[in-house]
């Protein structure tokens, strides 16, 4: 948790129970204006929606399909390993929303925006990359112990950063870099409105939501100075 004047910012993985359970105290503790979601309006109305999404061959011809279909599996078996559904954090932030009668503010950029960006930058040599740390875990599976059910450490977060910007350079641009900046820019544009903000992103944002927000008040105070 980060808090800089009126915001304070929760980095939590979208399987753990341990997240479900800091946002409910969270909540309850510093009874928030606002709620900010690391969500679009997509991923907001698919979280609430009660319905079983259909599978569609079209889908298939759409920007970023696939990487999107691998992301989304492997979060569900990690789920089903610590019995939390992916988003678990996600919904129980809405759910006490609602019951507290709170706003919710939607920070993160459009997936599809998102996903067609990433289709254009991802090069070949990042797919071959891809590709090879696929076969390598398969083959020569390294053991890294980590509890699921817990939010990652700040310091495996970071290791684990670096190295995609190493080998996924577009990746890293454009599913941390660019969406950091855009998160940041609505969360201080909240600050301005709001007595009081809770935001709750991915655990891999918040060292650069952080970053960026406590720069820009670091920018203002000497400006002003």
């Amino acid at each position: 948790m980060y808090t800089i004047k009126n915001l304070i910012i929760i980095g939590t993985s979208h399987i753990s129970i341990e997240s479900v359970n800091e946002v409910t105290s969270a909540i309850d503790e510093h009874h928030p204006d606002v709620i900010a979601l690391e969500l679009d309006l997509p991923r907001f109305k698919k979280i609430i929606s009660k319905k079983k999404e259909k599978f569609k061959a079209s889908n298939i011809l759409q920007k970023g399909f696939m990487l999107n279909l691998i992301g989304a599996w492997i979060e569900r078996y990690l789920g089903k390993k610590v019995g939390v559904s992916p988003g678990s954090e996600m919904k129980k932030a809405i759910s006490l929303a609602r019951k507290n009668k709170l706003n919710i503010a939607l920070i993160d950029q459009n997936i599809q925006i998102t996903l067609r960006k990433l289709k254009t930058r991802f090069t070949l040599k990042e797919k071959l990359n891809l590709l090879k740390n696929i076969f390598k875990g398969i083959f020569k599976p390294q053991k890294i112990r980590i509890d699921l059910t817990k939010v990652p450490g700040q310091k495996l977060i970071n290791k684990l950063t670096l190295q995609v910007k190493k080998d996924y350079p577009s990746l890293y641009i454009t599913l941390i870099q660019e969406r950091d900046h855009i998160m940041a820019r609505r969360l201080l544009k909240l600050m301005k409105d709001n007595k009081k903000v809770l935001a709750i992103v991915g655990a891999g944002h918040l060292p650069g939501i952080k970053k960026i927000i406590k720069c820009n008040f670091e920018k203002k105070k000497s400006e002003a100075s």
